[in-house]
C-alpha cells in the first residue's frame, strides 16, 4: 500500500514537473517569436532594408553610437519601431486583460469588449472628432476616449456594490452598455461630415500607426504594473474559478477581490484602446488558445497569453502592411479577420472542458 502511495507522488511529480517545463517553453517559445517577428517587421516597408541592418540600427539605438547610414536608422528606429513596439506592448495588455477577465468571471466571452470599456472609448472619440467636445481642454480623443472608457467600470462597481452583482449580471450589464454606446456612437456617426465619419470610423477599426514611443512607454508602464499585480493574483484568480461559493469557502473575499482586479483590467484596457482605438479578438482570443495548450492554471496562463496576444498582434500588424502594400490596413482589419475564424475553429476543436 505504503509503495502504491509513493509511486502515485511520484507519478504525480514527474507529471507536474513535465506540464511546468511545457508551460515554460511555450513561454519562452512566445518571447523569441516576438523577438523573430519585430527584426522582420522593422525590414518590411517601402524602403527595402534587411535584417542585418535592423540590427545594428536597434543595437546603435540600444548603445547610443553614432550610426553609420542615417537614414537606415531614422527608418528603423523612428518610423517603423514605434508601431512595432505598441503593437507588442498593446497585444500583452489585452491578452492579460482578457485572461484576467475570464478567470475572475468564469466566463469565455469576458473581454474588455463585451464589458463595454471598449465601446465608451468609442462613444468619447466620437464626440472629440464630430462635435469637437473635449472633456480636458487640448485633450482631445485620449482624454475622451479614456474617462468614457472608464464609465462602463464605474456602472459595474455601483451595481456590485448596491446589488451584489454576480457574474453573469456584470457580463450582461457590460453588454447593454455596449450596446447604448454603439448606438450613440453610430448615432453621431449619421450626422458627421464625410471627413469627420472618416476619421471616427478609422479610430474604431483600431490602428497602431502613428503612435509614439512616448505613447508606446504610457502603455507599458500601466501594462507592466497592472500584469505584475495581476501575476500576483493569480492564485485567487484560480480560487475565483472554482466559483463564488468554492472561494469563499476557501476565505477569499469574493466581491472585494473581483472589484479590485476590475479595476486594474479597466485602467489597462481604457489606456490601450485610448491611444490605439478599437481593436477586437485579442484579448478574446489569445487566451483561449493558450488555455487549449498549456491549461488554465493562471500562474503560467498570465504571462502566456500576454506574450502569445503580442505575438499575434505584432503578425496581425505585419499583415496589414504587407496585404494591401503600399496601402498599410488598419490593424482592427486583420485581427477581426483572423480572431473570428480562430475562435469559431476553438470553440469547435474543443471537445474537452479546457476551464477545469
Amino acid at each position: 500500500m505504503e509503495n502504491t502511495d509513493g509511486s502515485e507522488k511520484s507519478n504525480f511529480r514527474t507529471t507536474h514537473r513535465i506540464n511546468t517545463k511545457k508551460r515554460l517553453m511555450f513561454i519562452v517559445a512566445c518571447i523569441i517569436g516576438c523577438l523573430i517577428v519585430t527584426i522582420y517587421a522593422a525590414t518590411v516597408g517601402s524602403f527595402p532594408i534587411s535584417n542585418g541592418e535592423v540590427f545594428n540600427a536597434l543595437l546603435d539605438a540600444i548603445l547610443r553610437r553614432t550610426p553609420e547610414d542615417m537614414t537606415i536608422y531614422h527608418i528603423v528606429v523612428h518610423l517603423r519601431m514605434p508601431a512595432i513596439i505598441t503593437a507588442l506592448v498593446c497585444g500583452f495588455a489585452l491578452a492579460v486583460c482578457g485572461v484576467c477577465m475570464q478567470s475572475m468571471l468564469k466566463n469565455p466571452l469576458a473581454d474588455p469588449y463585451t464589458m463595454g470599456i471598449s465601446s465608451g472609448a468609442g462613444f468619447g472619440a466620437a464626440l472629440a472628432i464630430i462635435l469637437g467636445l473635449e472633456l480636458i481642454n487640448g485633450g482631445g480623443i485620449v482624454i475622451n476616449a479614456f474617462v468614457f472608457s472608464v464609465i462602463p467600470a464605474v456602472v459595474i462597481l455601483m451595481l456590485s456594490k448596491f446589488r451584489n452583482a454576480t457574474p453573469t449580471m456584470m457580463i450582461l450589464c457590460g453588454i447593454a452598455l455596449m450596446y447604448m454606446f454603439n448606438a450613440m456612437t453610430q448615432l453621431f456617426m449619421l450626422i458627421a461630415d464625410p471627413e469627420d465619419l472618416s476619421a471616427v470610423y478609422k479610430w474604431m477599426i483600431g490602428s497602431v500607426d502613428g503612435t509614439d514611443y512616448g505613447e508606446a512607454t504610457i502603455v507599458l508602464v500601466i501594462a507592466v504594473l497592472g500584469t505584475v499585480y495581476i501575476q500576483y493574483m493569480a492564485n485567487q484568480l484560480n480560487i475565483l474559478g472554482l466559483g463564488d461559493e468554492g472561494a469563499k469557502s476557501l476565505g477569499v473575499d469574493v466581491e472585494r477581490r473581483r472589484l479590485i482586479l476590475l479595476l486594474v483590467v479597466t485602467l489597462m484596457a481604457a489606456t490601450v484602446v485610448s491611444f490605439t482605438g478599437i481593436i477586437g479578438f485579442i484579448g478574446l482570443v489569445a487566451p483561449h488558445m493558450v488555455r487549449s495548450i498549456i491549461g488554465s492554471d493562471n500562474r503560467f496562463l498570465v504571462p502566456a497569453s500576454g506574450f502569445f496576444g503580442a505575438l499575434l498582434l505584432l503578425v496581425s500588424h505585419l499583415v496589414a502592411m504587407t496585404i494591401a502594400s503600399p496601402t498599410i490596413l488598419p490593424v482592427g482589419v486583420i485581427t477581426s479577420c483572423i480572431g473570428g475564424p480562430l475562435f469559431l475553429y476553438l470553440i469547435l476543436r474543443n471537445n474537452k472542458e479546457v476551464w477545469a
